[in-house]
């Protein structure tokens, strides 16, 4: 034992994922909360403190603790730039302030206290020193005898209580035994809001799309208030044993082929489709997007076609089978006889992993900040961990989005590598009971501190039974939970906001799905549906407290079709109330419970609501409030809540 007068122990250090073996991710301007249990033997009063910095930074930034009970501790601070914090804690007991606790309750119980008169004087003179003059009064005033009558009541005033809560008495301290890393990432990575289109399906006129159509589709993506226009692959496709259409295994003369079935003799993942354009047309793209606030997602599938050059010229990289052929992609029973995939396992997996990694810096070299990462899961955690890791020593703005609906520690162990964001469950958490479910996992365990979801109601791959034969209620309904009850969130667009709902039978996929084929949309086409996605996205915009995902608080409605929640900032300038009727057939009703605690609210209530979508206005006067709402007029509220004085 290095020091067996130390006393406390400290436990349960939080923020903090896996032991640190992994930083804890916030970003800019986000609140760290620090919590950890601290005690000791015996009735002693503790002292604990939280240590941080930049992590180059030489001098800690400390701020006590705060016990809140049962020996748990709390302290927060903020961080304010891009850059990496450390963290640490210390703690002892401190007899200073154990002592002027039974100070005051012996005087109170009216114990002779010129003995502890004396304790008391003796630390106050190590800490005052030479210099201080207040605590060198304290201690005469304690040693003068002749006001002893008079030094009880002094001694119970707040003058040495202030005295004692502001010169700790230091001794035997504890200390955590590692600095915990927080890795703060750009504000993008909290708050974004994506547009998914097929650049091929752009034109205004029909045939293949362009980058130059895709240019101008931005106005309309921009008025729908989406700030991230995620494209899927834009490389050559092979054709050899290109799909067709509806997944069809064997293609029919001028069938497009799937964007994910990477490369041909065009070029490979450095090159782009010659139908969209080149590459001057799509760096024009990203600076026209840009200039509206707008950036690109590209598609990062590392996986080829048949005939990409690697193929040809690193057959290494591949998995051969006895006969000789390359092994193609399987997910058993589904075949994807137009995908080889990479054989990370292979002799020359150093260079496979530097052509990889030279892949997304070409592409950050063109503009891209962006990436949407294609199953993730299949490719070795070990990979993704050095090449994120690479990318964000001379880039750390660039956000890695897993597109990976797999097993949830696979998930998790993505986040913790390195993975900006990720695709979610939420596709298919329906009821209320699985909503609230799964919120209060991502936001009240550990997961937490890594893992920052992405909600997307649908997918070209996915097309969720909920959705499948529906009319509009459920694709608002989905809407509006995606965008309020995560920061961050997608939709595949034309299908989504056209109300597509044809699947193939039995399945969870489009009929006639784009993956496949190119469509044709009537893009200067405005509904109800992007009426209420420009106003749910402007809301987002707008306030605050929408632009997190970890700051909401379910409310109690006995109505199983009713779910409310309230979303708050720190300081409580901004609280936004949603309440979603998850019944897109019928009308729905019932008493909603304000959170009165977590308003401030201990006396007569005057709360003013305002839905945002619906513009109206509402005045409640009560904990418990009657809300209706009907599917086919608009099935949910968002309200910007506001606690008034009352008038009573």
């Amino acid at each position: 034992m290095k020091n067996g007068q130390a006393r406390v122990l400290i436990e349960n250090v939080k923020p903090c994922v896996d032991n640190g073996l992994y930083p804890v991710k916030r970003v800019v301007g986000e609140r760290v909360e620090v919590t950890a249990d601290i005690f000791a033997d015996g009735h002693d009063l503790l002292r604990a403190e939280v240590l941080y910095k930049k992590a180059d930074e030489k001098e800690w930034n400390i701020l006590p603790m705060q016990n809140t009970g049962n020996d748990c501790w709390v302290a927060s601070f903020y961080v304010t730039q891009q850059q990496p914090y450390v963290f640490t804690l210390r703690a002892w007991v401190d007899p200073l302030k154990t002592w002027y606790d039974g100070l005051v309750k012996k005087i109170n119980a009216h114990t002779l206290v010129h003995l502890e008169f004396e304790e008391g004087a003796q630390m106050l003179e190590r800490l005052a020193g030479t210099d201080n003059t207040k605590l060198r009064n304290a201690v005469k005033r304690l040693r003068n005898k002749s006001q002893y009558t008079a030094n009880l009541n002094w001694a119970k005033g707040s003058e040495l209580a202030e005295l004692v809560d502001k010169y700790p008495y230091r001794r035997f301290e504890v200390y955590w035994p590692a600095e915990i890393t927080i890795v703060v990432e750009p504000r993008r990575a909290l708050f974004s809001t994506w547009y998914e289109l097929f650049p091929r399906s752009a034109s205004f006129t029909g045939g293949h799309g362009t980058f130059k159509d895709v240019i101008r589709l931005l106005p309309r993506i921009e008025a729908m208030g989406f700030d991230v226009l995620y494209l899927p692959p834009i490389h050559p496709i092979g054709k050899i044993n290109r799909k067709g259409k509806n997944n069809n295994v064997r293609s029919e003369p001028g069938e497009p082929g799937s964007p994910w079935a990477v490369g041909s003799d065009e070029g490979g993942h450095k090159s782009v489709h010659p139908q969209l354009g080149t590459l001057e047309d799509f760096r024009l793209l990203i600076t026209k997007a840009r200039a509206r606030g707008i950036d690109i997602a590209m598609d990062l599938a590392f996986q080829c076609a048949p005939d990409h050059p690697y193929v040809k010229d690193n057959p290494q990289w591949f998995k051969h089978r006895p006969d000789g052929s390359i092994q193609y992609a399987e997910n058993p029973p589904k075949k994807y006889q137009d995908i080889y995939p990479f054989d990370f396992e292979c002799d020359d997996w150093q260079n496979l992993w530097n052509e990889l990694l030279s892949i997304v810096q070409f592409w950050i070299g063109q503009g891209v900040r962006i990436f949407r990462v294609d199953n993730p899961h299949t490719k070795p955690f070990r990979f993704w961990q050095w090449l994120i890791s690479n990318i964000h020593q001379t880039h750390p703005d660039i956000i890695f989005l897993s597109e990976a609906f797999t097993r949830p520690k696979i998930m998790a162990a993505l986040a913790k590598l390195g993975f900006t964001q990720s695709y979610t469950y939420f596709t298919w958490r329906v009821s209320k009971e699985e909503i609230i479910a799964y919120m209060n996992e991502l936001v009240h365990t550990s997961s937490r501190n890594y893992f920052r979801p992405n909600f997307w109601p649908n997918t070209p791959d996915i097309l969720p039974y909920h959705l499948q034969h529906q009319g509009e209620a459920i694709f608002i309904i989905r809407l509006a939970l995606a965008a309020t009850l995560s920061s961050n969130y997608g939709i595949y667009g034309p299908p989504y906001e056209f109300c597509e709902n044809t699947p193939v039978p039995g399945k969870e996929e489009y009929l006639n799905s784009e993956k496949y084929e190119i469509r044709q949309y009537n893009w200067k086409q405005t509904n109800r549906m992007t009426d209420i996605i420009t106003l749910i996205n402007r809301a987002r915009r707008q306030h605050p407290a929408l632009q997190t995902t970890w700051n909401i608080r379910f409310c109690h409605c006995e109505n199983p079709h009713l779910l409310a929640y309230v979303k708050y900032t720190d300081d409580l300038s901004d609280i936004m109330f949603t309440v979603v009727n998850l019944d897109a057939h019928n009308r729905q009703w019932g008493y909603v419970q304000l959170p009165l605690d977590l308003l401030g609210i201990d006396g007569n209530i005057n709360v003013k609501l305002h839905d945002v979508v619906a513009d109206e206005r509402y005045t409640w006067t009560q904990e418990w409030n009657y809300v209706e709402l009907d599917p086919h007029r608009l099935p949910f509220h968002l309200f910007h809540l506001t606690v008034h004085e009352s008038w009573a």
